[in-house]
């Protein structure tokens, strides 16, 4: 029997998430005001009890889209709550039983400092995408309308960070705001959310990289977490870099310690690799068994491959 999939959460203190769920099959998740104020509830209840900081919620009739953060680096126990208390509210509300959400939530790890104004910007957007609001606004069911200082801040939501970017909390800053996020309505933009590593990560190689340093070292791939998988492959031109830098002016042994690295660190099929370097699938394996004999007699040799190991934070050679 097949194992259902699993997404890979990276949790820890001061992590910052973009969050999206989705109702099952689709359907409405909220149906009236009465089931938006509520789910807003859940939210406030999660800073309460589990610490949450909440930058910027959205909520459309079928899903939503949350940019929190963890200074306890729990995300599981929050979404635990604000899904499974709304799931309960909803169905007993509604005399009905079963999964109100489709699958798990999904959660993309941001660089913040990079990302989170954009992110807020595509997440206000979400209902002039949808074609329920000509202008964000006009939506009721999102922070914007905290961010222009069109209502009063609730205790729960913070927005001093998004703001921060902008000059603070001022009245110039709130403006500055309100035309960076208007600058987009009726132009064609791009997700920022599609440059995401193994739809998991969302930041530049420096920020992957260290999460990967981090919180995912010493992890073993698993075929029920892909993203856990793809991120553990390092790109084969990356590899080329790094040899090319050690081992530059033997081009023989160059290539040699390429295929080897490949074929130990990359991820990728036989055939993936022996295509890349012209050769044949037998070829790739013959030349990393030969490899590894080779550094097993040239101590100058294994040193070299672990100064390359470590460029690239891979583990021991």
């Amino acid at each position: 029997m097949d194992i259902m999939a699993r997404p890979l959460r990276i949790e820890y203190p001061g992590a910052f998430y973009h969050i999206t769920s989705r109702g099952n099959e689709r359907r409405d998740i909220f149906k009236n005001e009465q089931d938006f104020e509520r789910f807003l509830t859940y939210l406030e209840t999660a800073t309460q009890r589990y610490g949450a900081v909440m930058h910027i919620y959205c909520l459309i009739s079928n899903h939503y889209h949350l940019l929190l953060e963890t200074p306890m680096g729990n995300l599981s126990q929050i979404m635990r709550h604000i899904n499974g208390a709304y799931t309960a509210y909803f169905n007993t509300n509604r005399q009905r039983a079963g999964h109100l959400f489709q699958g798990r939530y999904k959660a993309i790890l941001v660089d913040a400092d990079e990302y989170a104004g954009e992110l807020s910007r595509y997440i206000h957007l979400n209902p002039v995408r949808a074609g329920i609001a000509r202008k964000p606004e006009e939506y009721q069911w999102s922070s914007y309308q905290y961010y222009i200082g069109k209502k009063k801040i609730p205790k729960w939501l913070t927005v001093d960070f998004i703001l921060g970017y902008f000059g603070g909390k001022t009245t110039a800053a709130k403006e500055k705001y309100r035309e960076f996020v208007n600058a987009l309505i009726d132009k064609e933009y791009d997700n920022p959310l599609k440059d995401a590593v193994a739809s998991t990560i969302l930041g530049g190689i420096s920020f992957v990289n260290e999460i990967k340093d981090k919180y995912l070292r010493g992890k073993k791939a698993d075929r029920n977490l892909p993203a856990l998988a793809e991120l553990k492959r390092i790109p084969i031109e990356e590899i080329i870099n790094e040899v090319e830098v050690v081992l530059s002016g033997d081009k023989g042994l160059w290539k040699k310690a390429a295929i080897y690295l490949c074929h130990r660190y990359s991820g990728r099929t036989l055939r993936e690799i022996g295509s890349y370097f012209d050769i044949g699938e037998s070829a790739v394996s013959q030349t990393s068994r030969r490899f590894i004999a080779a550094m097993s007699k040239d101590k100058k040799l294994s040193k070299k491959m672990k100064d390359i190991c470590n460029r690239l934070r891979l583990c021991n050679v």
